[in-house]
């Protein structure tokens, strides 16, 4: 039975490779993004791979715009089932050189965007008795790097406010359900039409992943009961270790950190990218990083972990009952 999936920021990116992934099962999928040309786009993709779609322009930043496209939404497909809350932009610059209203801009459409998303699914959601709200994490909720102060600081956000928000539900005793998938170095428009200030491109930490990866693992959230998933080596890593020895984090990525971000491409007077107005054209799911990996073991055993720790307790068992018969 087809759904009603709302995406956030899905003219572009994970949250267009996300649109399309839920059509590929015939769900209606209404797309929210600001993005005219580039939400054409993801319009064609959604129809293409088998899906109804819904283009609703909206500014995430603006709680009134989100209620009025959740409006929308409900009247022209019917009861909200699934909320994918992806959109982001963000400033890529050391914080000083970041200017405040970048960063309030930043922050609004990054972190108060699934808070008002969130705000207007529940509204529906509650008092059907039903639904589910993914949001688009990062490792970065845990870890924050250089030259991403804004983003890291609104990813990092939105796991404190999903963690309360889901307490509150279960305390309600509501079947309403929030996850939040993490996720790692992607390989999406955002480094072409993202705001810079560098004299370089920009590039994800790699190694770096097809957002096709993050819409897999975006589309299996919604559809199992898991509080989190963490998504490719380098995030189980990249949490783990800042647990572990957040310091010894903190000096590698004050030599490293910064570098890793940069290409060798020159960009004389950085650019201003798409933090106000979205950046004209239709920019696609993929970004230029072609050698992308396009599968994820680490995905493939999170969504089995159960099947995995019984494999991994067979194994023990036989392996404690050899040594014990060698013994007798």
């Amino acid at each position: 039975m087809s759904k009603v999936v709302v995406v956030t920021g899905a003219s572009a990116g994970v949250g267009r490779a996300a649109a399309k992934a839920f059509a590929g099962r015939g769900d209606r999928v209404a797309l929210i993004a600001r993005g005219s040309d580039s939400l054409e786009g993801a319009s064609r993709d959604v129809e293409r791979a088998g899906g109804e779609a819904l283009v609703v322009p909206a500014d995430v930043a603006d709680h009134e715009q989100v209620e009025a496209a959740a409006g929308a939404v409900q009247s022209e497909l019917g009861p909200i089932d699934v909320l994918v809350n992806n959109a982001m932009t963000t400033v890529f610059a050391p914080f000083a050189e970041v200017e405040p209203e970048e960063f309030a801009r930043a922050t609004a459409v990054t972190y108060l965007g699934v808070v008002w998303g969130t705000m207007a699914a529940l509204r529906r959601m509650k008092p059907q008795g039903r639904g589910v709200v993914v949001q688009v994490g990062s490792a970065l909720a845990y870890r924050g790097i250089p030259l991403q102060a804004p983003y890291c600081g609104a990813k990092h956000a939105i796991k404190g406010f999903t963690e309360s928000v889901r307490s509150e539900l279960l305390h309600e005793g509501s079947d309403v359900r929030l996850t939040m998938v993490q996720l790692p170095a992607l390989n999406t428009p955002q480094f072409d039409i993202g705001r810079t200030k560098m004299d370089r491109k920009p590039q994800p930490v790699p190694p770096i992943y097809q957002p096709e990866i993050a819409a897999s693992a975006i589309v299996w959230a919604s559809e199992h009961r898991r509080r989190e998933i963490q998504v490719g080596g380098p995030t189980v890593k990249t949490i783990l270790g800042n647990k572990l020895f957040p310091a010894a984090a903190d000096r590698y990525l004050a030599r490293t950190g910064v570098s890793a971000q940069l290409t060798d491409e020159r960009l004389d007077g950085g650019r201003d990218g798409n933090l106000f107005a979205p950046v004209p054209g239709d920019h696609g799911t993929r970004g230029r990083f072609d050698g992308a990996r396009e599968r994820s073991l680490q995905l493939v055993l999170a969504k089995h972990r159960g099947a995995v720790a019984g494999a991994m307790g067979v194994a023990a068992m036989g392996t404690a009952a050899a040594i014990i018969r060698r013994h007798l």
